[in-house]
């Protein structure tokens, strides 16, 4: 087993805050666990029949978000019944997303209304064909995202300090699991190495709680729509870190819906580093489509 490198996945996340036709570029599909190749075609059809689908991203590679599109294009083309679900958007931007989609309100006017650059800032391109195919197909998009000014605040002040009307977009406190032992240790050192590095100042309890808060919102937006949905496939356009070891949005979307779904997660273009003190698997896929990996 290898270990991903969680510090580099995680170091940009909360600090910010505080084809139908096949890829035609070289790439390489495979299993962490087993070391197993695998073609296009495979991956899709073991897709098929998957509930929720993780595409775990670099925010800034072009790489990444070409495959993500195409892979939910060739899903789409086997399955009508796909939602597309955005870390990019917050919960209350929900609305906005929607009446672009049904086509009341332009491209431009979205970027605007759910305040695209000033709560995520990475370049409009990388996504906009993703919902131009979303809206061309009528497929759901949903705004995972927990409002931005609320994460800092509970990496501030904590959970306790957030009023009722903060607490409108995220789940009730009892479902905001700070207990798994491995994330707490993956997530200090990434908040050890800030503190050396003096970038932060914050207590790391708030802090962890606001990561875990980040995933819980997701998790929830997810299994909400599911709930309602249960014959939709839910395509998650996610960074990496929330999704590595299921640690994330996986194991709490699974908390959610039990067993009743299948989940699979696939890191594009991965940094493989030191041996991982878990036997438990970083994804279901590597995909790599970086010329330089």
């Amino acid at each position: 087993m290898q270990k991903y490198s969680f510090t580099k996945l995680c170091a940009w996340s909360l600090f910010i805050f505080l084809l139908c036709v096949l890829p035609a570029y070289s790439q390489k599909i495979s299993s962490p666990q087993t070391q197993q190749s695998y073609t296009t075609p495979e991956v899709l059809q073991q897709l098929a029949r998957v509930n929720v689908i993780y595409l775990g991203e670099t925010h800034d590679s072009p790489e990444d978000h070409q495959a993500q599109l195409e892979i939910i294009q060739e899903l789409y083309r086997r399955n009508r019944k796909v939602a597309i679900a955005m870390e990019m958007f917050q919960r209350p931007y929900q609305g906005v997303l929607d009446r672009y989609l049904a086509g009341k309100i332009t491209e431009t006017q979205l970027i605007e209304q759910s305040e695209y650059e000033k709560r995520w800032g990475f370049s409009w391109e990388y996504y906009a064909p993703i919902l131009g195919f979303a809206k061309e197909k009528k497929l759901p998009v949903l705004a995972l995202n927990t409002p931005s000014e609320v994460t800092r605040k509970v990496a501030r002040k904590g959970l306790e300090s957030l009023t009722p009307e903060e607490r409108r977009y995220i789940p009730p406190d009892a479902e905001i699991r700070t207990d798994n032992t491995e994330y707490r240790q993956m997530v200090q050192q990434t908040f050890q190495q800030h503190q050396v590095a003096g970038h932060s100042s914050a207590n790391f309890e708030r802090f962890f709680t606001a990561q875990v808060l980040w995933d819980e919102t997701m998790a929830d937006a997810i299994a909400q729509f599911l709930k309602i949905h249960p014959d939709y496939q839910v395509v998650v356009l996610a960074g990496q870190a929330h999704i590595v070891y299921g640690y994330g949005i996986p194991s709490r979307v699974a908390r959610r819906l039990g067993n009743k779904i299948v989940q699979r997660s696939i890191l594009f273009n991965p940094t493989v580093e030191d041996p991982a003190p878990t036997d438990k698997a970083i994804a279901d896929y590597f995909w790599i489509t970086s010329p330089d990996k």
